[in-house]
């Protein structure tokens, strides 16, 4: 009998599998490799985040009110009580003092919500400095820069929500904004707010965008996104039997699976222990939004800094055409700044390939950062200009704690941004080089044993010994002419043998 359901439940099995190859594609999914260098999970803390994001999300749905209309707080936090509030403010002191674990949550929502911006980032900066956007990933590069954005946008709508005098400053400026597009930006304004500001429609607004449509286009995105890596496989290291036909790593089961797993559990773990023991966006203490009030020092999450910086660096230009006015101290830094620079990042892939020729062929080796000298620079100059305007950004809590002269430290600022990236090019692309002669020495030369031999003719020598440990894409024996590294002034490749082409890896 039980040979014979045995052989039933086979039998089933064939024929499931014949009609729906489950067995056939999981099985090949399953051998796919993935590279364990440290510098691949980035991307991995990125999506965890997104998930710790969305359960303490939805949990915060269930008791946040979106509403601008007037009511007296009556809740535990003494010193507003009797004071009127909006209705959004009402409930997220609601939240974070009466309701169980709701000021856990919160503040594990905002704390993740800064963590996935941050992985975004640093997984961009690491895709643009081993060059892994190139063919065939230029889309998916495309795709993460879409998902910063959209990163962004989301951070900003859910730092609005509490109607806080914090957030409802950043409302201002964000109206501020709006204005300063010529022709439209009237209304654009009237669009967002409802009516003058402050309006009574920008929170029920931002909570939609919020809570469905951003998060909605993020997670469609990030599926995307793991398609097109699953599909077009990992970038890994150069190395002995790494080539630009295969990936070397470990399976995605068990070895990746559970590495992974474990990797969300550290993720959710930190994020919960930050959430307990960090104090983060206390609105209780900024208070409601009024109008007619400011928040003294307010600052806004670190990812949109770099703005606040380029509003406070512009001198206040103005032109005055037709009857209309043009507000380039806001248009420029606000407007035309995070246009030009998302511009760069989606064009950059096609750019970097159409001038090194790299465009014809499949490149799944990472490149090093001091083997591509311009491009490196290119990068620390992108990352200076920003630590420069967000730095910028906090240009009248520093001269107050430092005892200097707004003026003088924003003029400081100013001298910076321009001097500051053109001189970080510079240092990187000169480092890289030197960096690239010491290891062509090392290799050449071997490694230093400490010791020291006198000659027979006088002299002292340095005993040396072949090298053996070699960092992760390392060369491993002095570059002959074939294999080169690119030119240190063009970051232009060597001319090599093209390898074939396909991704039958």
């Amino acid at each position: 009998m039980n040979h014979e359901h045995g052989a039933a439940g086979e039998r089933l099995a064939n024929a499931v599998d014949a009609r729906l190859p489950v067995h056939d594609g999981a099985g090949q999914l399953l051998r796919k490799s993935f590279p364990d260098h440290w510098s691949f999970l980035l991307g991995e803390i990125a999506l965890y985040s997104l998930i710790v994001l969305v359960l303490t999300g939805v949990w915060l749905t269930f008791f946040f009110e979106p509403e601008m209309r007037d009511v007296v707080y009556q809740g535990s936090y003494v010193p507003l009580l009797g004071q009127p509030v909006s209705g959004a403010f009402d409930s997220t002191l609601r939240i974070s003092f009466d309701v169980r674990g709701g000021l856990l949550m919160r503040q594990a929502h905002h704390w993740a919500a800064l963590v996935f911006v941050a992985a975004i980032g640093v997984h961009l900066l690491r895709v643009f400095f081993t060059g892994a956007f190139r063919r065939p990933r230029e889309m998916n590069w495309a795709i993460g820069v879409t998902l910063f954005a959209l990163a962004l946008a989301e951070g900003f709508a859910g730092y609005s929500l509490p109607d806080d005098l914090l957030s409802g400053t950043g409302l201002r400026i964000a109206q501020g904004i709006m204005l300063s597009i010529p022709v439209a930006g009237t209304y654009l304004a009237m669009f967002a707010f409802g009516n003058e500001f402050p309006g009574h429609d920008i929170v029920p607004r931002l909570y939609s965008l919020h809570i469905l449509l951003l998060p909605g286009a993020l997670i469609a995105l990030v599926t995307v996104h793991l398609i097109l890596v699953f599909h077009l496989k990992h970038t890994h290291w150069r190395g002995p039997g790494h080539r630009n036909t295969n990936v070397v790593g470990k399976p995605l089961y068990p070895q990746f699976t559970s590495s992974s797993l474990g990797l969300s559990l550290m993720v959710s773990g930190l994020l919960v222990a930050l959430a307990g023991a960090v104090q983060i966006n206390p609105v209780w203490t900024y208070g409601p939004y009024r109008p007619d009030q400011v928040s003294t020092g307010s600052q806004p999450d670190w990812y949109v800094g770099f703005l606040e910086g380029s509003l406070r660096l512009v001198p206040p230009w103005e032109t005055n055409f037709a009857g209309h006015t043009l507000m380039w101290n806001v248009l420029l830094p606000a407007v035309v700044l995070p246009a030009l620079f998302f511009l760069v990042l989606y064009a950059y892939p096609f750019a970097e390939q159409r001038l090194t020729g790299e465009g014809r062929q499949e490149q799944h080796l990472c490149d090093r950062p001091r083997e591509r000298p311009v491009r490196t620079g290119l990068g620390v100059a992108g990352i200076t200009c920003y630590g420069v305007l967000l730095l910028a950004g906090g240009n009248d809590v520093m001269a107050q704690t430092f005892r200097i002269s707004v003026n003088a430290l924003t003029w400081i600022f100013r001298v910076a941004l321009v001097l500051a990236p053109v001189a970080a090019f510079l240092v990187t692309r000169t480092v890289c080089r030197a960096l690239l002669h010491a290891e062509q020495e090392r290799l050449t030369v071997g490694e230093e044993t400490g010791e020291v031999r006198q000659t027979l003719a006088g002299g002292y020598e340095s005993g040396h010994r072949p090298v053996t440990s070699f960092r992760p894409g390392a060369p491993r024996r002095p570059l002959s002419l074939p294999d080169r590294p690119p030119d240190s002034r063009t970051g232009t490749p060597s001319r090599q043998h093209p390898g074939p082409e396909h991704r039958s890896r």
